[in-house]
């Protein structure tokens, strides 16, 4: 309590500071306008600030550029017009004196021509409008605001997306996320349109989630979050799309950032290149603090397992001439955690568990690396080709611990790499203002080098897997788009890919159709057959007889999943928006074992171990269904709030025949956000309260066979009872409160997020304790106080 108590009076003291006093600051909102298709530079485009007494506006230049200087800080609002497109507004502008707000605007030809347009996009519509123009269903888009403003995000985007609806993540201790009943493992990452692996720090080759995101929020531009019946575009994933896009640096002047707070010690940099401000920069490093923490003698939730990490994001764009871009962007990250036994207390609450008798030693480690060159071929043709260089590793070696004298024992080892050379090529035409096609073709080509294995007490090994090689994933897509009037558009598209590793193809269509009832209300239905290879790891888990190993899984087929949803959008007013979907999901070809079990890959992804499970065939299902219901008001008057809640069922049977809920039917979720700023002076100062409040259904778990372990000397479950128990609900309360201090001409910002406020007991897992010969349950993360520091200059 006294820990808590000093971050309390530290963040008041803070808060009190009166500093020089300066006059009322303003500062620039620059970007560039563009046609959302074509990327076609918009010369003309007038940008007003909207609210103010003042008259402020601006015109883009010949190349789309525009600069509205004298732009009081605080939250503002702007208004593009442009003859014979439709207006835009962009609203909830955070200004701020430390930094100038950069803005990228496309603009969507109006269906018909005036000498002026006036329809609008309202709010409501700009908010959720993504990048992507095909996607009409179970989408929506969101930015670097939204991953600081939340509770319990912590500047995290899987953490951030937990909050929108038919997304749960009742788990603490990583940011995998489950959408609509679905395995994380189902998950599609993009990074500037590369297909990427598991962009997270202590991320295994089988998961796609981690304790901590390698993706700097300080660097995130907007960016798309898809959940079901997503465009053609997206293939190899059946259960959603994170499509990530980073922002350019600031083409104006150079712009700093330190920051300080639970995800690291960071420092950025952002700025032109050039006396022709033709190409910018963009950088920004992290290293760990969690080991600072630890010195200091704060439990973080962690008890004495202390992870350490860094990681590099970077993007430089360069604007060669009026038709061509050339950019280059990346992230790299390191990390490494031990868990050791001896500093395992069983008594007490830790978000990563661990077993008193037993050491593991982890690292990883992650890059991506592309090139992107974008080509207008005309004032309607935009193409681009993106090359890529991806790799993942990750090293354990484990030793059992004596229950007499901790002596250890070599138990396991192994070593997980991959490598993949990407290309990515791209073609947009807008045939007019009522139809657009898009285009492209993927190719991946993976090598890996896998190595796991069990060492006994004898010294013999048992191999799980042990296999090099590489192999290629193609794909190709086509989609079209026609807006048939201002109410009515569809679109239809095929995607197909083809696996090199066992000849394996498949095709795909997808079409949605969107229809406004009214100014206000919208309804749309989508549909799509999606498929995935299944993840490296288990291709590749061999079968020892005594002829030697067998590769019984590497002739799998995809699995193989039909989405459908029917979603009701309806905008009450400018900023209050509900929206209500409903989906069903049919999946099939299942990997699941061939002798009759209850095991199936949809109950896998959301941990840090591996899943050894050979001789598997195509021959599960499974089913997911459920209704959403979002009632959003977005950030005006100084609050904002967002409830979303999700019922749904998660079914699976394996090779057994049986029925069972899967590890991820939780049932029910539902969040309540909501937050307050509060103006502090007359200097523009901030003072923000944010709320939030989850309740998430008991998961499904195996029961622990408490007589079997005890002659083991493990943890045996009862594997014909897989997920029949149900946990105690999840339930948890996060506040995060913020104060922003403006200076002339730099601006800082201290936080403090009060993890867990009510210090809930939440289950993490069970298991069996050799030395008591007692089952033991592990608890996820207590109340924590995570103070964060940001200076922008």
């Amino acid at each position: 309590m006294k820990k808590n108590a000093i971050y309390i009076v530290y963040f008041l003291m803070l808060l009190g500071m009166n500093n020089t006093v300066f006059a009322q600051a303003t500062q620039t909102i620059s970007g560039k306008i563009y046609d959302d298709i074509t990327k076609q530079p918009l010369t003309g485009a007038v940008i007003v600030l909207m609210g103010t007494d003042n008259a402020n506006g601006t015109v883009s230049d010949i190349d789309g550029y525009f600069k509205l200087p004298a732009v009081p800080i605080g939250r503002q609002a702007i208004k593009v017009s442009y003859t014979g497109y439709e207006e835009r507004m962009a609203n909830d502008i955070v200004v701020t004196a430390g930094k100038e707000v950069s803005m990228n605007i496309g603009m969507q030809e109006a269906l018909h021509k005036l000498n002026e347009i006036t329809v609008t996009y309202n709010k409501a519509k700009d908010k959720t409008r993504t990048n992507n123009d095909m996607a009409q269903v179970s989408a929506r888009s969101f930015n670097m605001d939204e991953t600081k403003r939340y509770a319990g995000a912590l500047g995290d985007p899987s953490r951030m997306a937990a909050n929108f609806a038919g997304v749960v993540s009742g788990n603490d201790s990583r940011n995998d996320i489950v959408v609509r009943g679905n395995s994380p493992i189902g998950m599609l990452w993009q990074l500037e349109g590369l297909n990427i692996p598991n962009p997270n720090h202590y991320g295994s080759m089988t998961s796609t989630g981690g304790p901590v995101s390698m993706l700097n929020n300080n660097n995130i531009d907007k960016s798309d979050f898809m959940t079901s019946a997503f465009p053609a575009q997206y293939g190899n994933a059946v259960a959603g799309v994170f499509d990530m896009r980073l922002r350019e640096g600031n083409r104006n002047k150079h712009e700093f950032v330190a920051q300080m707070g639970f995800n690291g010690f960071e420092l950025g940099a952002e700025g032109p290149l050039g006396k022709k401000k033709n190409t910018t920069y963009l950088v920004n490093y992290r290293y760990s603090t969690l080991g600072v923490f630890q010195k200091m003698g704060i439990d973080f939730g962690a008890g004495s397992i202390v992870p350490y990490y860094q990681d590099l994001n970077f993007k430089v764009t360069s604007n060669i001439n009026k038709r061509a871009k050339l950019t280059l962007f990346g992230m790299s990250g390191r990390s490494k955690i031990d868990f050791l036994g001896k500093d395992v207390d069983s008594t007490k609450i830790g978000i990563y568990g661990g077993n008193p008798y037993y050491d593991e030693r982890n690292l990883f480690g992650t890059t991506v690396n592309g090139v992107a060159y974008e080509y207008r071929l005309s004032d309607k043709t935009v193409s681009k080709l993106t090359i890529g260089y991806s790799g993942t590793m990750q090293q354990y070696k484990a030793d059992s611990l004596s229950t007499d004298d901790y002596k250890p024992y070599a138990d396991a080892f192994g070593r997980l790499s991959s490598e993949k050379i990407s290309g990515v090529w791209t073609i947009n035409h807008k045939i007019n203002a009522q139809n657009n096609l898009q285009g492209g073709v993927i190719y991946d080509q993976t090598s890996y080098k896998l190595l796991n294995k069990d060492i006994k007490p004898d010294g013999s090994e048992e191999v799980f897997i042990n296999s090099k090689g590489n192999f290629g994933l193609m794909q190709a897509y086509t989609q079209w788009k026609h807006r048939y009037n201002d109410k009515l558009s569809s679109v239809a598209g095929v995607h197909a890919q083809y696996i090199t590793l066992n000849n394996t193809m498949a095709a795909e269509p997808r079409a949605s159709v969107r229809y406004a009832i009214s100014s206000k209300k919208a309804i749309s239905i989508g549909y799509g057959l999606h498929h995935q290879a299944q993840n490296i790891y288990t291709y590749f888990v061999q079968t020892n007889t005594t002829n030697g190993a067998v590769l019984t899984n590497k002739d799998l087929g995809f699995t193989r999943s039909h989405h459908t949803v029917l979603t009701y959008d309806w905008n009450i007013n400018e900023h209050l928006r509900i929206k209500a979907e409903a989906y069903y999901q049919l999946l099939g070809n299942v990997p699941v074992e061939q002798r009759s079990t209850a095991f199936s890959v949809l109950n896998t992804g959301a941990d840090f171990g591996t899943t050894d499970v050979d001789s598997l065939v195509n021959k599960g299902k499974g089913y997911n269904y459920g209704t959403e219901v979002t009632v959003e008001r977005f950030f005006n008057k100084g609050y904002y709030f967002l409830i979303t809640g999700s019922l749904f069922q998660s079914r699976y049977s394996g090779s057994d025949g049986v029925e069972r809920n899967t590890a991820f039917n939780t049932g029910h979720v539902l969040n309540v956000l909501a937050g307050k700023e509060f103006k502090v002076g007359k200097k523009g100062s901030v003072l923000a309260l944010n709320l939030k409040l989850s309740t998430v259904g008991g998961r499904y778990f195996t029961p622990l066979d408490l007589e079997q372990s005890k002659i083991e000397g493990k943890s045996v479950y009862k594997e014909s009872l897989a997920f029949s128990q149900q946990q105690q609900a999840y339930f948890r309360t996060d506040l995060r409160i913020a104060y922003r201090k403006e200076y002339k001409k730099s601006t800082l910002e201290m936080a403090v997020d009060f993890q867990n406020l009510t210090n809930q007991q939440n289950i993490f897992a069970n298991y069996y304790d050799a030395k008591t010969q007692k089952m033991v349950t592990t608890y996820q993360q207590n109340f924590f106080p995570m103070p964060t520091v940001r200076f922008t200059f």
